[in-house]
């Protein structure tokens, strides 16, 4: 199994703290790397990103695996539209993937934990 990273790089640069979010692919087991970057310039949304409804929301995907938003929502027992951003947020950011998937002659999103470890890193 390919372990899946996110690195969150939190730096100074004169007087305030910037971030870049390092999305890896995976490691191809030879030394090379697979990654995509994310710069935000406002750790207000690291904030955000790192709350204590994400790591719950994280955990039920990871523990209960719902097979829709909906279900999510109600393992977690929140507003369909707050729990659907934080899932939209998680996902932009790579920590959650939408499986699309047909039932009944509806179209559901399943979400699905894609990172398995996050680094955060903060440089002075």
């Amino acid at each position: 199994m390919v372990e899946k990273t996110r690195i969150i790089d939190i730096y100074e640069k004169e007087g305030t703290f910037t971030s870049v979010f390092r999305k890896f692919k995976g490691f191809t087991g030879y030394g090379e790397e697979n990654k995509e970057e994310y710069n935000t310039a406002d750790l207000s949304i690291l904030r955000h990103l790192l709350s204590n409804e994400k790591a719950r929301l994280l955990s039920v995907v990871k523990n209960k695996k719902p097979n829709s938003i909906y279900k999510l929502s109600k393992y977690l027992e929140r507003d369909f539209k707050s729990v659907r951003e934080d899932v939209m947020m998680l996902k932009k950011f790579g920590f959650l993937e939408l499986v699309e998937e047909k039932s009944n002659n509806r179209i559901t999103h399943k979400p699905l934990i894609t990172a398995s470890v996050i680094n955060i890193v903060v440089r002075i």
